[in-house]
């Protein structure tokens, strides 16, 4: 059945008075998810955006087939070696889901055991089993306990990241009747592994209790209620398996507990009282707790304390501005720390008992490279994961010796792809304020410079989080078509360090916005496309900025991509009951109390400030079961788009089984990769 036209949302104006400030919001009545008008609604939303995208459907399946193509889909990862096993997941061709396992590891084993053929492999977990019959599966802990008899695992079916905790005797293969429902991520396993700890949340989604569980005994205990609103706790075992972590933290705010692992019925002990506007995490090593932190270190730095006796901070490493320190991991020789300098992600080395120090180096000009799976304390080697625009996904372990690099695994990208036909180049936009604003850009080799070529254009901007360069299989369906991808490194985000994240937050958020107007400004200027030929794309709290750079510059922009996106965040954060609210103020402002704070966020707040113009056309995903950004917002936002500025085209998608990460089945997210990039490409007219 051919439908006349998009649906046009009923308006029930609902009044909201804040600080002298009367709003009217006429499609409020979609926040009520239980509503059957507001399935109905959802419904005929996708129902409109199936058939004003039916053209493309020849598009998305040779796009879906590309990236399948492209996409090695039996595989597995480099193991990594926990005690006397190798630890590794493993792909299957035709199957949704990774596959947990391991194999006995002999004394003389140095390298990892890469080949497929694993004899004595014992499947710890599979994802596909586990989701059988279910629409929407994620997994949320998985941890193997130190003496590698027992496992943890937690499983969601809905997509609201509420999970289900179980435990599973690796010996015998048998899952416990122990299950706990309501779980958040993060887990932590006593010495012997009698003694498992977890955390719940409270009814606004905040992970506040540490509790412990015997294994085998439904009567777990708390441990540790953390009370303030604005603060989240997690729980971890230090790499030492020395100490449970108790980690609690507000945006702006830390203190930490530890509990001596082979003594679980412990007290936790504080390591340092909380002070607002201090952050600090610890990691053991030996005789002593590192602490990261930023007491008078904006851009922090690492001091040690003892562990029998916490208190005194002893500098280790000072803060130097500029070089923001973003984690210490310790071994049992050496420190290695994760660094940005300059926009670009760094390692540094230290060894145990001296003050000297080298940074690992690497080629290219544009590149991403942090720690990845080191479960082991008593090493000189380190595994590290690397990538860039044009550079796959890469595993090398390094000798912190020798400083030798041993690739072990490069994600192979099928079909032929050979990054020497890709360029990637780092520019920079100038913003009103005279501010840089960096921006990483990857093209075919040969692209011209002339204006004539297609972009799309990414970005984010919250929460310290940094969009550093990343490779991307499905992202070669753009750039072989022609298309210019580009990430512009906007303010609130953390690739310039700490400042950088500052200036784009709280009453200096609208920097976010304008860095990245300025940015797409900047790709014409240079002549690498026009506004007629220009995507912008970004998700969560960069969906955010897509709804406020449509507002703010609709004209610098052919089309608009957000997913998930906050688009409605006064209403949100003025709602201590929903999800997150108040954990977030800290981030946004607090405009339940401050009338400043109310007027700022109104002045940005894509909702508020639809009006009647031409709107660039606009693709919104989201999804029913999301608990970080929820649906109704960007439902609200279409709905009022349509409404004030009629003449716009705006599409709204619904996955009505999925939460904030959308579909969770590899080939379901590969098939909604390719809605989105046929979208893009009809936009810039490189369908």
């Amino acid at each position: 059945m051919t439908i006349e036209g998009p649906p046009i949302a009923r308006q029930a104006p609902t009044e909201r008075t804040f600080h002298g400030d009367t709003v009217i919001d006429e499609f409020a009545w979609l926040m009520t998810k239980e509503d059957p008008a507001t399935i109905a609604h959802l419904e005929a939303e996708n129902a409109w955006t199936d058939q004003a995208t039916a053209h493309l459907a020849g598009l998305r399946e040779t796009v879906f087939q590309e990236i399948k193509g492209r996409t090695q889909e039996t595989d597995l990862s480099v193991p990594s070696r926990k005690g006397g096993f190798w630890y590794y997941t493993r792909t299957e061709e035709g199957k949704q889901y990774g596959i947990q396992c391991r194999v006995p590891a002999l004394p003389s084993d140095t390298d990892p055991p890469m080949g497929a053929d694993k004899p004595g492999e014992e499947v710890l977990l599979d994802g596909n089993e586990l989701a059988d019959g279910k629409e929407f599966f994620a997994l949320g802990t998985f941890d193997v306990s130190p003496d590698g008899k027992w496992l943890a695992f937690s499983t969601d079916f809905d997509g609201d990241e509420r999970f289900t905790l179980r435990v599973k005797n690796l010996v015998t293969g048998e899952v416990l009747a122990d299950e706990v429902p309501d779980v958040f991520y993060g887990s932590a396993w006593s010495s012997d592994g009698t003694t498992l700890f977890y955390i719940t949340v409270d009814e606004a989604w905040r992970p506040y209790r540490v509790w412990r569980h015997t294994v085998g005994v439904s009567d777990d205990a708390l441990v540790y209620e953390e009370p303030d609103e604005r603060f989240w706790v997690g729980v971890d075992l230090t790499r030492s398996e020395k100490f449970i972590v108790i980690d609690t933290q507000s945006k702006i705010t830390s203190e930490v507990r530890v509990i001596p692992a082979d003594t679980p019925t412990a007290e936790p002990a504080l390591i340092a009282e909380r002070c607002q506007g201090v952050e600090y995490s610890i990691e053991h090593h030996g005789h002593r707790f590192l602490i990261l932190h930023n007491r008078g270190a904006e851009d922090f730095a690492v001091s040690w304390t003892s562990v029998d006796n916490p208190g005194e901070w002893v500098e280790l490493i000072p803060h130097q501005p500029g070089t923001r320190l973003e984690s210490v991991d310790a071994f049992s020789r050496h420190l290695v720390i994760s660094l940005r300098r300059d926009g670009l992600t760094g390692l540094r080395v230290m060894a145990d008992g001296s003050t000297a120090s080298y940074d690992m180096e690497f080629p290219e000009p544009l590149y991403s490279v942090g720690l990845a799976g080191n479960p082991e304390y008593e090493t000189s080697t380190v595994r590290i994961s690397y990538t860039s625009l044009v550079t796959p996904d890469s595993v090398y372990d390094v000798d912190l010796i020798t400083r030798v690099m041993t690739l072990r695994k490069q994600k192979p990208v099928l079909g032929g792809y050979d990054p020497a036909n890709y360029e990637q180049f780092r520019e920079w936009a100038t913003a009103g304020d005279g501010t840089r604003v960096p921006i990483s850009i990857v093209a075919r080799k040969g692209t011209r410079r002339d204006g004539s070529a297609p972009a799309l254009l990414y970005g984010y901007g919250s929460y310290e989080h940094s969009i550093d360069p990343y490779f991307s299989i499905a992202r070669l369906s753009l750039l072989d078509r022609g298309v210019v991808f580009a990430i512009a490194h906007v303010r609130g985000g953390g690739e310039m360090g700490r400042q950088w994240y500052e200036q784009g937050k709280l009453l200096t958020k609208r920097n976010t916005f304008t860095d990245f107007v300025a940015a797409a400004e900047a790709l014409v200027r240079s002549r690498w496309t026009t506004a007629q030929r220009l995507v912008a794309r970004g998700g969560s709290a960069g969906g955010l900025l897509m709804g406020a750079i449509a507002n703010l510059a609709p004209e610098a922009f052919a089309g608009i991509l957000a997913e998930v996106p906050f688009v409605d965040p006064l209403t949100s954060i003025l709602d201590p009951s929903l999800p997150l609210t108040v954990t977030e103020w800290e981030e946004w402002g607090n405009p339940l109390e401050s009338a400043e704070v109310y007027a700022y966020m109104k002045s940005y707040s894509p909702y508020e400030n639809v009006t009647k113009q031409a709107y660039p056309r606009i693709l919104a995903v989201t999804s029913l079961n999301d608990t970080r950004v929820l649906y109704h917002e960007p439902a609200k936002w279409v709905a009022r788009l349509r409404s004030v500025a009629p003449d716009g085209e705006y599409l709204l998608k619904t996955e009505m089984g999925a939460g904030h990460a959308g579909p969770s089945g590899r080939y379901d997210a590969w098939k909604e990769e390719a809605f989105n990039i046929a979208w893009v490409l009809d936009v810039l007219g490189a369908a």
